[in-house]
């Protein structure tokens, strides 16, 4: 099988593990920077040129595509996808995954549980808001932030007052969420693909730290999920029709709230936390859907 892994760096550990994954099991896998892909569009003949050829030889792909290049990096998915070529994340759902109000939206409609969260354009009723959410102290988070930038606790009216105005003033979309106390500053990373969780991890924020990413100086071990953690998993990732995705939630009294789902979930903090073969179960993925 000749897969390609659509990745603009393949020195990046999750990069690295899934050459080796499927090298392991005997495939022809290359890394193509999506980003230097040229999309030809006519008529029944979609093409992809890449570095003086054509891609015509791929039979699966598996998309990294980062935040920042998701327009064009999603068109390249779409581009393989007209050319029949099975790709571990579609470009739907991973365009879907990336509109964080969009994603909240589709996992209410699902009965997925999650924070209670307001979003308005721009409103002035900054006291409203913060009522609707359940009062001081809560959570701030641009639409636009990943790997727990533009997120920001305000823990009295006046701060959460003062953070809306800002953000209201410089025209950036941002939400406002229920601070869940009895989280302690950490939240689960559930890894899901194919509709089952491969692995699982607890993660928790420094000390002083409400933000629990491990970019941000967090810790990670692994966690024995709870029947209906694994469930809220499952039907998040399928709610948002991921083959591929992680799965971020946040223990409450209410049982299992998602955060976020990723449609590029990293391996490096999973793989460790859990010593599983994550990017193994993604290949055989593959494999199943391939044969």
């Amino acid at each position: 099988m000749n897969l390609v892994i659509l990745s603009r760096n393949p020195k990046l550990y999750s990069t690295k593990r899934l050459v080796e994954a499927a090298e392991k099991k005997g495939h022809e896998v290359r890394v193509i920077d999506h980003l230097k892909c040229n999309i030809e569009i006519e008529r029944k003949k979609p093409k992809i040129w890449y570095q003086d050829a054509y891609l015509d030889d791929v039979d699966a792909v598996i998309p990294r595509i980062g935040a920042s290049v998701t327009f064009y990096g999603t068109a390249v998915v779409r581009q393989f996808e007209m050319m029949g070529v099975f790709t571990a994340v579609e470009s739907q759902a991973l365009v879907r995954s990336r509109d964080k109000l969009r994603s909240l939206q589709v996992l209410s409609r699902a009965g997925v549980g999650l924070p209670k969260t307001i979003f308005t354009n721009y409103s002035k009723d900054v006291d409203h808001v913060i009522k609707s959410v359940g009062g001081t102290p809560l959570v701030l988070k641009l639409l636009e932030g990943t790997q727990g930038l533009g997120v920001v606790l305000a823990e009295t009216e006046n701060a959460a007052t003062s953070v809306m105005e800002a953000f209201n003033g410089l025209e950036a979309r941002v939400v406002a969420q229920e601070f869940i106390k009895e989280a302690g500053g950490a939240d689960i990373r559930a890894f899901v693909v194919d509709g089952v969780v491969v692995g699982a991890m607890k993660r928790q924020g420094k000390e002083g730290e409400f933000r629990s990413n491990l970019h941000r100086g967090g810790s990670a071990n692994i966690i024995e999920l709870s029947e209906e953690e694994e469930n809220t998993a499952i039907k998040a990732a399928r709610a948002m029709k991921l083959g591929v995705a992680g799965v971020d939630m946040l223990q409450s009294s209410k049982g299992p709230l998602v955060l976020e789902v990723n449609s590029s979930p990293g391996l490096e903090g999973i793989e460790k936390a859990t010593n599983k073969d994550i990017a193994r179960e993604i290949i055989r993925y593959i494999e199943r859907n391939i044969e």
